[in-house]
């Protein structure tokens, strides 16, 4: 896609492109930590709440409201891509939730109402950083060669002690006459 040189946004889009492709191994990895910042933002806002004003507030939840949005729209856009229909929808679902409860947070800011936003970008950004470690857990395993299999013997079944001619098992039989 040509970038237009006079364009900003375009140039810093362009730029912030080509170091998380460098810096990061995966897209998942990436929104993974994107999330990661917006919660350490909501957790700073808590642990300084009184000293919190309005436009601080609107700040970090713009930047959280960015994230879904991207989110929102890839799953509104990319309806062919690799995701089922009900993962893309619980996307679209949660992102209008999260869209909502910041409308509610600027409405009347408490504390208290920004722990369900970092709870739900916490497991998130958790499930995207496992999902990536098991994509490289799984593509290690195939470029691994194949190892050779051994031969699997049925285990065998401990045989009870049979005296062998001359011998006696060892145990005793009262005999009465």
């Amino acid at each position: 896609m040509p970038q237009n040189r006079n364009n900003p946004y375009a140039k810093a889009a362009g730029a912030y492109d080509q170091n998380a492709q460098q810096h990061t191994s995966s897209q998942r990895e990436l929104e993974g930590r994107v999330l990661m910042k917006s919660v350490r933002m909501m957790q700073d806002l808590q642990n300084n709440w009184e000293n919190v004003n309005q436009e601080l507030l609107e700040s970090t939840l713009r930047y959280n409201r960015q994230i879904w949005m991207l989110f929102y729209d890839t799953a509104i856009e990319n309806p062919e891509q690799n995701r089922p229909n009900d993962l893309r929808s619980n996307i679209i679902n949660l992102a209008n939730y999260i869209f909502k409860r910041e409308l509610e947070i600027l409405a009347d800011p408490k504390k208290e109402m920004l722990n369900i936003l970092i709870n739900i970008n916490k497991e998130v950004a958790a499930g995207l950083m496992s999902a990536q470690k098991q994509e490289l857990q799984n593509s290690e395993e195939n470029s691994l060669p194949p190892q050779p299999q051994q031969q699997q013997h049925p285990p065998q079944q401990p045989q009870p002690h049979q005296p062998q001619d001359g011998q006696h098992s060892g145990t005793r039989t009262n005999i009465e006459s």
